[in-house]
């Protein structure tokens, strides 16, 4: 029985922390919502960015790091790199600049806006009719949407891919930096004009806000005789955001009114 109270207490401790809640929550697509990925006329092409996997030499570097290295493309160059061992390395000391980087990306709040941008208006007179009057949404002409971060900082292409992982991988959601509805994309679902009325039915191309710090330093690579290690110099964290369109998803908005709007 204790066992099980002390389990128990665990769970509610884990549960109701901030970073649980956060890695477990789910991001609820509303029904106005509609995936147009089959209907969109223009295929855009996935925005797979798979986690990039260290070579042992590698994970022995980013292990010896005090700061957590998380930058692909710094992951990508320890592993395109080797050192050999010397016999004779006693005494043998060396310290390689690697470079000024963008070390890792830590989220601090990811929220979607299903009404991001405004991309297409269908509507219809039924002013003149007698009866309820069907629409449904008509791509008029190709849009594209674009996202981008919040601010200018350095190494601006190694962030956005660290953010967009980090969105991607909290939301579930089918990220990319530049999304495109083709023009005559079409969705099924219909919406009723009364009589009397006009009715306008607006798209909207969803996003999500990510929010967080960057973390920047200087790397470099320090050899004592056969050991090898990282050092971290000149440490520095910014504050940043980023809009990243949702691909293929479409708010739908509908109105009717008895006058021009």
């Amino acid at each position: 029985m204790k066992r099980l109270i002390t389990a128990l207490g665990i769970f509610v401790l884990f549960a109701f922390s901030p970073s649980y809640a956060n890695a477990v929550a789910r991001i609820h697509i509303p029904p106005s919502v509609l995936n147009v990925a089959k209907e969109n006329t223009y295929p855009n092409a996935t925005q797979d960015l798979p986690l990039l996997q260290p070579s042992k030499f590698a994970k022995q570097l980013l292990q010896s790091s005090d700061i957590k290295i998380e930058n692909p493309q710094l992951i990508h160059m320890l592993n395109e790199s080797t050192v050999a061992k010397a016999p004779f390395a006693f005494g043998y000391r060396a310290t390689i600049y690697m470079g000024h980087w963008a070390l890792n990306y830590q989220s601090a709040e990811t929220s979607p806006n299903w009404e991001y941008q405004k991309i297409n208006t269908n509507y219809y007179d039924n002013r003149g009719g007698n009866v309820p009057y069907k629409i449904h949404y008509v791509q008029e002409a190709q849009k594209n949407v674009r996202g981008g971060l919040t601010a200018r900082i350095p190494a601006s292409d190694d962030v956005q891919k660290m953010m967009l992982l980090e969105a991607a991988e909290k939301t579930k959601l089918p990220l990319a930096f530049e999304t495109i509805i083709g023009g005559g994309t079409k969705k099924d679902h219909t919406y009723n004009i009364p009589a009397k009325r006009m009715g306008y039915l607006h798209a909207y191309a969803s996003a999500v806000n990510e929010k967080g710090k960057v973390t920047y330093g200087e790397v470099y690579l320090v050899l004592k005789g056969n050991k090898k290690m990282l050092s971290i110099k000149n440490v520095t964290s910014q504050g940043i955001g980023a809009w990243i369109p949702v691909q293929d998803h479409l708010s739908f908005s509908f109105s009717a009114s008895e006058l021009p709007r």
